[in-house]
């Protein structure tokens, strides 16, 4: 069965990482969003098409994760069938064409399935991706003095210099520089020409390419945009007092995020000074930057 996978643009609900990219290029588990979905439908047994009409295809929005279970179910229907959320969302179909067919019978999605909306989904599914990870794959050097837990993926000219501690699942890039002495866990990707040095902690977080954490930071369940560079000491927090999930602005209103743990999301070529403090859910365009010792309250736009 052919799968057709739209293309969704740049929604507004995933800005600031949007305001720089399409979705479909928004990476995951050091992939373009599209190229994992691609890799998905293949797994299940589709044959992925660029679009135009086709009988009997499925048709998937480009803002829609499946799960393995729920592609395995649509690859084995028959007949016209259209994917629903809890929320009534039509999120696939098995049709003849770019519109759901009317009269079709209906399945429901599994909590694994869901659209991308917002730029915490997107951490979401790096979750689920580096899960799935059941051995290593060293392409780069690591110091005899680095200690190592869990699962890593080393690019090629990547280092991992002394005193450095990986807990957890890894992806690292190609021509990176881990360390010395710095503390990467959780479900963490980082993209290819980044720099995580002394005293830093990244956990749960999705660094993209050429960002620099040079020293004495915290970056905790965040997304970090292409070629950002954090000041000594700026701290992303990740934890509300109350232990509530914490909200985020989206569109001037507060968006509940479903997470306990949820840091910064964070666009493009920005730069923070030093000591800069950034509470949870809070966002910072592209190119925009602070000031030593700035406490971010609300998201920085241009």
């Amino acid at each position: 069965m052919r799968a057709i996978l739209s293309d969704v643009g740049s929604p507004a609900g995933c800005h600031p990482l949007t305001v720089t990219r399409p979705l479909a290029m928004c990476p995951v588990a050091n992939r373009p969003l599209v190229d994992v979905q691609r890799d998905c439908l293949r797994a299940a047994g589709f044959e992925v098409q660029a679009g135009g009409a086709s009988e009997g295809s499925l048709w998937m929005r480009g803002d829609v994760w499946l799960s393995p279970e729920i592609l395995r179910r649509l690859r084995q229907s028959a007949g016209f069938v259209r994917l629903e959320d809890g929320n009534g969302e039509v999120l696939a179909w098995i049709g003849d064409s770019a519109e759901c067919p009317a009269g079709a019978d209906c399945l429901r999605s599994d909590e694994s399935s869901f659209l991308i909306q917002y730029p915490w989904h997107l951490l979401k599914i790096n979750e689920m991706l580096l899960a799935g990870l059941t051995e290593d794959r060293i392409d780069g050097e690591i110091s005899p003095a680095a200690h190592l837990e869990g699962r890593l993926i080393l690019g090629r000219g990547s280092r991992i210099l002394p005193g450095v501690m990986i807990e957890g699942t890894v992806v690292v890039g190609e021509n990176c520089k881990i360390g010395p002495n710095c503390y990467l866990r959780g479900s963490t990707s980082l993209g290819d020409g980044c720099h995580v040095g002394q005293a830093v902690e990244i956990k749960n977080s999705i660094l993209m390419k050429k960002v620099s954490i040079g020293h004495l930071s915290y970056c905790g369940d965040s997304i970090v945009g292409e070629g950002s560079n954090f000041g000594a000491g700026t701290i992303t927090s990740n934890f509300r007092h109350d232990g509530k999930p914490h909200r985020s602005m989206v569109g001037g209103g507060l968006i509940d995020t479903g997470r306990r743990k949820f840091g910064a999301v964070i666009g493009d070529r920005v730069h923070t000074g030093i000591h800069t403090s950034i509470y949870p859910g809070r966002k910072l365009w592209p190119d925009t930057s602070t000031l030593p010792g700035a406490i971010v309250k609300h998201d920085v736009k241009e």
